[in-house]
């Protein structure tokens, strides 16, 4: 298995030379057209269909080259790992185009690659622990869930076998003793083994929180546990890190989407089922900041419930502490690569990773390395229904504001606080009748509180939210634009960030200060707070809110061109009667699928 540095740099620096995309390298058609032909083995990269997968691996690394400096961990013919990319990309550091002409790595790849090879045999499927996001120096990683103990013998047994009694698990002559092959025998220590490559890596990788997406503590088949997890290790080996389990229901729920004509909103999972045992838990201090309401989960929609969970990974790696993430579920190559992909293209947006990237670019990025080279079976789950991949990108539309956004967080934290024992999380936590009267507050307070939703309607504990200056516009502008009436009737209206009011805001919070604050829309009071007031931020927000819709909308227009919806009648009002929109050319502003 070749990973040397020096391969690794040669790797990066031709990424980096590479330049703008070459006419002759693939597009989003033709990628969709692969992935739904066959689904990715690293071993069957051979032939003509092997060098259209040579051709979308090059492509990959040379957009990640683009803005970063990186090693790779070689997987040629799925040595390590059947169903990952064959160069596995190792994100080290952002970097200019200078800089990658004195490339120099950070990681001692070699060591890495050994620590792959010996965790590997840990999770369910050999799918380890692999970093794909780099944030703020943070590495976001994917990987499957734990093997159970059939697997686990199954595959170290197998291996042993047909590696000529080369066990990758053992692999070191130095390690494996008399003492060692004893121990084989016994559970608890080939676990403690095994599962401690895995841990291993998880800290070399600087992994503290795991999120955990089964809705199961363990995988059972016939009867029989086939995988395990985290959470229920019972010798708490991973008793160091902070575990989540966040259930979110499994690729099969998904062909309800389907046949409700993909619309999410109002589709709730039945959390009744026999096999659903993993209830929601969260350590508190990473519930706080975000205002939701996690007991009332097995009530959300699957909109509602996509939404809460990816605010809740946007808050963990914003965190300040310098530590990674880990997201997985079973096999890590449905619910797994949604999140990954929804983090990918909401930091994007964001202008915080991949900067350089255009749309057509970091989607046909995401869709190639977080789905298609990660062993998503498109084939598999389009034959079934189970569209998760179609709604990854469908979804796009209700994360566009800027309540998702990683900026909005970073700016909350920095608001200035002249009493450090009362942030905008006390004020987010205050009920109404202990406000008291909007018009004698302070302009201390009104600068931060510059409009409240208690004009609309009652003021309660568990609907506060800092919402701008202009909502009912915002709201307007929601029910006007929603996919569906059922959008409206199921989706709550989603709270704008707590930003500073614009200067028109305050024009006219001050022509209307002698107004009741309860009969109108905006309570805002000017005030005689000495603080500037910053200059209006609708360029970014217009601008996270074009991009996502730009992804969006190349993503329907390359899909339905290509792979379509399997569908027994069309819908105009659904998401069909988008794509039929779509292929006629109305809204795609010009731009055609093979252009993508």
């Amino acid at each position: 298995m070749a990973g040397a540095r020096a391969a690794a740099a040669a790797s990066a620096g031709s990424s980096a030379s590479s330049g703008t995309a070459q006419p002759q390298e693939p597009g989003l058609g033709e990628l969709l057209e692969e992935f739904s032909r066959t689904q990715y083995r690293a071993k069957d990269c051979s032939g003509t269909g092997g060098s259209k997968v040579e051709r979308i691996e090059k492509r990959c690394l040379e957009l990640f080259g683009r803005d970063y400096c990186y090693s790779v961990i070689q997987n040629v013919n799925g040595d390590i790992c059947g169903h990952y990319p064959q160069h596995i990309v190792f994100l080290e550091y952002e970097s200019s185009e200078k800089e990658k002409d004195t490339f120099q790595s950070t990681v001692q790849v070699s060591k890495l690659q050994d620590l792959v090879n010996r965790s590997k045999t840990a999770r369910c499927r050999g799918r380890f622990v692999c970093p794909v996001i780099l944030f703020k120096g943070k590495h976001i990683c994917r990987s499957a869930t734990l093997a159970g103990w059939g697997e686990l013998y199954g595959r170290t047994g197998y291996n042993y076998i047909f590696s000529g009694g080369a066990d990758d698990a053992w692999a070191d002559a130095e390690d494996v003793t008399e003492e060692d092959c004893a121990l084989r025998s016994s559970d608890t220590h080939l676990f403690d083994k095994v599962r401690g490559y895995d841990i291993k890596l998880l800290r070399y990788l600087s992994v503290k929180y795991i999120c955990d997406l089964m809705v199961e503590n363990k995988k059972v088949k016939f009867g029989m546990n086939v995988t395990s997890s985290e959470k229920v290790d019972k010798a708490q080996r991973y008793a160091d890190f902070t575990l989540l389990s966040i259930p979110y229901p499994g690729c099969e729920f998904f062909k309800e989407y389907k046949d409700r004509d993909y619309m999410a909103e109002g589709l709730i999972f039945n959390w009744k089922q026999d096999y659903v045992d993993a209830p929601l838990s969260i350590p508190d201090f990473l519930t706080c900041p975000l205002n939701i309401d996690w007991s009332q989960y097995q009530s959300w929609d699957l909109v509602q419930q996509t939404q809460n969970y990816l605010k809740l990974l946007l808050s963990i790696i914003n965190s300040d502490d310098d530590s990674g993430l880990l997201v997985h579920c079973i096999s890590g190559w449905d619910r797994t690569p949604l999140f990954i992909s929804l983090l990918r293209l909401s930091l994007w947006a964001d202008g915080l990773i991949h900067a350089s990237l255009k749309p057509a670019e970091i989607l046909y990025l995401t869709v190639a390395y977080d789905w298609f080279l990660f062993g998503h079976m498109l084939v598999d789950r389009l034959s079934k229904g189970e569209e998760i991949f179609f709604f990854c990108f469908n979804f796009l539309k209700h994360i566009i504001s800027e309540e998702f956004s990683a900026l909005k967080i970073q700016r909350r934290k920095s608001l200035p606080a002249r009493d450090a024992g009362f942030t905008v999380e006390d004020i987010c936590m205050l009920r109404r009748k202990d406000r008291g009267s909007t018009t004698s507050l302070g302009s201390d307070f009104s600068l931060v509180m510059e409009s409240s939703p208690g004009a609309a309607g009652s003021f309660t504990y568990e609907t506060v939210e800092l919402v701008p200056a202009g909502a009912q516009t915002q709201a307007a502008w929601r029910k006007s634009h929603s996919s569906s009436p059922q959008s409206v009737l199921w989706n709550r209206p989603q709270p704008s960030e707590d930003r500073l009011p614009s200067h028109q805001a305050l024009v006219e919070a001050k022509s209307s200060s002698s107004s009741s604050s309860n009969h109108s829309d905006n309570f805002f009071r000017l005030g005689s707070s000495p603080l500037e007031v910053p200059k209006p931020r609708l360029t970014a927000l217009s601008e996270r809110e074009t991009r996502l819709q730009e992804v969006r909308s190349a993503f329907l227009a390359a899909y339905s061109s290509t792979v379509g919806l399997r569908a027994a009648a069309p819908s105009p009002s659904g998401a069909i009667g988008l794509l039929e929109q779509f292929v006629r050319g109305v809204g795609l502003r010009g731009t055609s699928s093979s252009t993508l």
